[in-house]
């Protein structure tokens, strides 16, 4: 006999592996191992000029990348990428999604499997130093992926990748190449315990395929991660130190773990022995949380319910947190690179000049329109670019439902530049920039904000009033929204 030989009864593919394949490529040893025994028939051949080849149906293919993604896809029917059937989706699931195109991710995953499949190829023709660039690459790569395509695990095309490495470098080496690339290292170690998990299913199938143990070059050491532990932000400092003395002790025991324990190790719990807080500085961290939560009830039950003279609790939040003043447009122009916007200078009576305005405008007044015209400006918006121009604040206008048109809201003729319009009963301070934006302040209060039926700005049926009179819509525009 010169092949040993596993026949099922019906077998969908038919694989030829010559045994020096076997000890050169472990890969292929591990999916001609998983397969489906009873779908696969594989012969380990001793002939000297036997080719790997895989036959199925009419067809047989030579190749060795397009062999093992047959193997893991259509050639037996997904069963290697379909959820229950294998130990791994060796494709991503993207299989049988791809096919006639039903799926343009799949199809692109797919695409992006055999291009990778290409790249691990071309290292293991070449040299350590072209593994030192990939895992460059690879780690900025891997900053917004997990995997070289769509997956929720490692794919044949990672798999194939990460062989490819560590047969060029591996163990001390490979640390050393990887150093910091945090997110390769990541995607090193993960197809590394995969490939673990896999070895341990095709042991198990070793029976059925006669196909002998693969033996894999040692990839990273997995560093110690610790769990995270998490704080209230009113622990004592001697608690916090306590946790990262903790930490540290257990990432650095952790390489020497499996040498045992020397006599003056600390027990697990004592600080500084990488056990953790101990009971005490819990009790000690729980009991001190319980004085603060009671200190703070008792000074929020003896504050008062109103805070006269300031800014309203957030529960009663008015008008008065909108800084609206009288401004002057002293100049207007149009933006160099919006269809829409109108640069303002506005004079609005403060010590730093004019401010500078953008105004989505130009659909509804010409250009000469704008000049010199009293405007009515909401002050305290943080400043923000509007397609690269700065704008601080905001040229309120009225406008009906669909926007379709637009008036400004204007003070009276011989208001004062710089005042603030008022709305009786609501008085108070308005509220800082920064609030106003965090707090999304005027967006709760902008529905209120309109024009009545004679078209005078109000807000709740409250008219805006100057010095000189109740502010408007420049020709009259009723129940309109103001903004």
């Amino acid at each position: 006999m010169t092949a040993a030989e596993v026949s099922p009864r019906s077998a969908l593919a038919d694989i030829t592996i010559p045994t020096s394949t076997l000890s050169s490529d472990p890969l292929i040893a591990l999916i001609a191992t998983i397969a489906p025994p009873y779908q696969t028939k594989v012969t380990i051949s001793k002939k000297k000029n036997e080719s790997l080849s895989l036959t199925i149906g009419p067809d047989t293919l030579t190749h060795r990348n397009a062999i093992l993604r047959s193997l893991c896809g259509v050639g037996l029917h997904n069963a290697l990428d379909s959820v229950g059937s294998s130990p791994l989706l060796f494709l991503g699931g993207h299989s049988a999604s791809s096919f006639a195109g039903a799926s343009p991710v799949s199809a692109l995953a797919m695409a992006g499997i055999s291009s990778w499949m290409s790249v691990a190829s071309s290292i293991r023709e070449g040299s350590a130093d072209d593994v030192s660039t990939l895992i460059g690459q690879l780690n900025g790569y891997f900053v917004t992926r997990s995997f070289v395509v769509p997956s929720a695990a490692p794919t044949l095309a990672d798999l194939d990748l990460y062989l490819a490495i560590v047969s060029k470098v591996s163990g001390e080496a490979l640390e050393s190449i990887a150093g910091s690339s945090v997110n390769t290292r990541r995607w090193l170690e993960q197809c590394g315990a995969t490939l673990e998990e896999l070895m341990v299913v095709a042991a198990k199938n070793a029976e059925f395929s006669k196909i002998p143990a693969v033996e894999i070059p040692k990839g990273l050491n997995p560093k110690p991660r610790p769990l995270p532990l998490f704080f209230y932000g009113d622990e004592d400092e001697s608690v916090v130190a306590a946790a990262a003395s903790a930490v540290a002790s257990a990432t650095a025991a952790a390489p020497s773990e499996k040498k045992g324990k020397g006599a003056g190790d600390k027990p697990a719990g004592a600080p500084g022995g990488g056990g953790g807080v101990t009971d005490e500085q819990k009790k000690a961290a729980a009991e001190k949380r319980a004085k603060k939560a009671a200190e703070k009830a008792t000074k929020k039950k003896d504050q008062p319910k109103a805070n006269k003279g300031g800014a309203a609790p957030a529960a009663e939040l008015n008008v008065s947190a909108l800084d609206i003043r009288v401004g002057k447009i002293v100049k207007a122009w149009e933006h160099e690179s919006s269809e829409k916007l109108y640069c303002e200078e506005v004079d609005l009576g403060e010590e730093s000049g004019p401010r500078k305005i953008a105004s989505g405008l130009r659909a509804f007044y010409k250009l000469d329109e704008m000049q010199n015209r009293m405007v009515l400006v909401l002050c305290n918006l943080k400043a923000r670019n509007l397609g690269g121009f700065p704008s601080h604040g905001m040229v309120l206008c009225a406008s009906n439902a669909d926007h379709t048109a637009v008036e400004l809201a204007v003070p009276p003729e011989g208001a004062k530049i710089g005042e603030r319009i008022s709305f009786e009963g609501y008085e108070g301070e308005p509220e800082a920039e920064n609030k106003v934006a965090k707090k999304k302040i005027f967006d709760k209060l902008s529905p209120d904000l309109k024009t009545d039926g004679n078209g005078e700005v109000v807000w709740k049926g409250v008219k805006g009033l100057t010095s000189a009179g109740v502010c408007k819509a420049v020709n009259g525009m009723a129940n309109a929204q103001v903004s």
